[in-house]
This record gives structure tokens, C-alpha cells and sequence, in this order.
């Protein structure tokens, strides 16, 4: 077993399992979305993204531009959550939640795209 690849598939399916933890929820309540989850979404993230750096196949380059979305949508979330939070004067409107939690949402697309092709590349692997 090649324990570079299980720790790179685990953190590739933490950025998604934390990421779906976070999107799963009424779209527009506040309540249902822990600001927390998603700081940890974007740290796994990020370090997901790190791993995949090394790939130099024509699969990797896929994967790690699926990260690369991910990545940019879950940042995009937290700024736009900053925004709402600290700039607004209306605060974390349910109008801000469902555009936080939309981005967050595209983000869950882009790690099940990487997670899918994980898996093809798993299946690929001839022993």
C-alpha cells in the first residue's frame, strides 16, 4: 500500500465530505451553515489542492483544476460571508446565506469531480 496515495485520497475526500457538510442545509438559514465548517473546508481544501501538485499526468492536471475551482468558490464563499458579516449593514441576510451557500454548493461539484476521478485513476492502475 503506497501511503502517499491513501493520504492524498483521504484529504481529497475530507475537502468534500466537510464541504457537503457545510452545504447541507436550508439554502437560506443562517443557522443551518457553521462558519467554522467552512474555515475547515477551505483549510483541507487548500491542502488537498498542495497534494496534487506533484501529479504529472494528463488525469492530474483534471483533478488538480477541479481542486482549483473548489478552492476559488469556498474562498469566494468566505469573503462574501466577511462582506455580509462585517461590511453589510443588513448582516448575514438569508439572501447572503443562499449566495454563500450556492458557491459553497459549486464547490461540492468540483470535489466530486475530483473524487470521481480518483477513483478512475484507481481503476486504472494495473498491479
Amino acid at each position: 500500500m503506497n501511503l502517499e496515495k491513501v493520504v492524498f485520497a483521504f484529504f481529497i475526500l475530507l475537502a468534500l465530505t466537510l464541504n457537503f457538510g457545510f452545504f447541507i442545509g436550508e439554502i437560506s438559514t443562517p443557522d443551518h451553515h457553521n462558519v467554522f465548517e467552512l474555515f475547515a473546508a477551505i483549510v483541507v481544501s487548500i491542502v488537498a489542492t498542495i497534494l496534487k501538485f506533484g501529479d504529472r499526468t494528463q488525469l492530474g492536471a483534471v483533478v488538480l483544476a477541479s481542486s482549483l475551482v473548489a478552492d476559488l468558490q469556498l474562498v469566494a464563499a468566505a469573503i462574501w460571508w466577511t462582506i455580509a458579516v462585517h461590511v453589510s449593514a443588513a448582516g448575514l441576510t438569508g439572501a447572503a446565506t443562499a449566495s454563500i451557500v450556492s458557491l459553497s454548493g459549486g464547490a461540492v461539484l468540483a470535489n466530486l469531480v475530483s473524487v470521481v476521478l480518483l477513483t478512475i485513476e484507481t481503476v486504472m492502475v494495473r498491479r
